[in-house]
C-alpha cells in the first residue's frame, strides 16, 4: 500500500471514531426519566362503609361496598353495593348493585349490573301491603340528597304477585311514587 491510498482510509477510521465518540457522549442518560409509569396513589378499601350528609351536616344514608377504590379521575368506584338511607330519614329504601360510581363533585351515584331497589314496608296510597316492593333494572342513577333514581334502561318492578314492565323510570323514594316512561307492560293476578 502506497502513502497516497492509505491516507484517506487514516482519514475516514479518524472520523468515524470521532463521530462515534461525540454520539456517545452526548447521549448521556436521561435522570428525570423512569423507567416505570409512576403509579397513581389513590385510596383501596375492603368492606368499605361510607356515610353521607344531608345539607344540615346529620347522616343521610350510607353506602356499603365489598371494595372502594378511588381512581384518578377523583371518581370512586364500588363494588358489591349496598345503599340504605339512615332510619331518621325515614325512607325505607335500600339500593343493592354489582357496582356503583361516585364523582368527588356531584352527589349522584351511577349504579349497574343487577341494580335491585327494595322497600319491605310498602304503604303507598294508604294500601298496606304485605309483600315486598322491588324495583329491578341493569342501570340507574341515584340522586340520594333529593330520594331521585332514574334509568332509561328496562326495568321491572314486583309487588306481591303484581308485575310491571317497562322502559325509563322515575322514582321519588321519599314520597313512595314510581313514574314509568314507555312500553308498559304488566301482569295482575288476584
Amino acid at each position: 500500500m502506497n502513502s497516497k491510498s492509505l491516507t484517506p482510509i487514516i482519514v475516514l477510521s479518524v472520523a468515524a471514531f470521532g463521530s462515534w465518540y461525540l454520539a456517545r457522549s452526548n447521549s448521556s442518560p436521561d435522570t428525570d426519566a423512569f423507567p416505570f409509569d409512576p403509579v397513581y396513589h389513590g385510596y383501596y378499601l375492603k368492606n368499605a362503609r361510607i356515610l353521607g350528609t344531608g345539607p344540615d351536616g346529620k347522616n343521610l344514608y350510607e353506602i356499603e361496598a365489598q371494595h372502594a377504590e378511588q381512581q384518578e379521575d377523583e371518581r370512586i368506584e364500588f363494588s358489591n353495593v349496598r345503599i340504605r338511607y339512615s332510619p331518621a330519614s325515614e325512607v325505607p329504601w335500600i339500593v343493592n348493585a354489582d357496582n356503583a360510581s361516585l364523582k368527588s363533585d356531584n352527589p349522584m351515584i351511577t349504579l349497574r349490573g343487577h341494580v335491585k331497589i327494595s322497600n319491605a314496608s310498602d304503604s303507598s296510597n294508604g294500601v298496606s301491603n304485605s309483600g315486598e316492593t322491588e324495583i329491578r333494572t341493569q342501570y340507574l342513577e341515584l340522586n340520594p340528597e333529593r330520594y331521585i333514581a332514574e334509568t332509561d334502561k328496562r326495568v321491572q318492578i314486583r309487588f306481591g304477585s303484581r308485575s310491571v314492565t317497562a322502559t325509563g323510570m322515575l322514582a321519588s323514594l321519599e314520597d313512595d311514587r314510581i313514574e314509568l316512561k314507555a312500553n308498559v307492560r304488566g301482569k295482575i293476578v288476584p
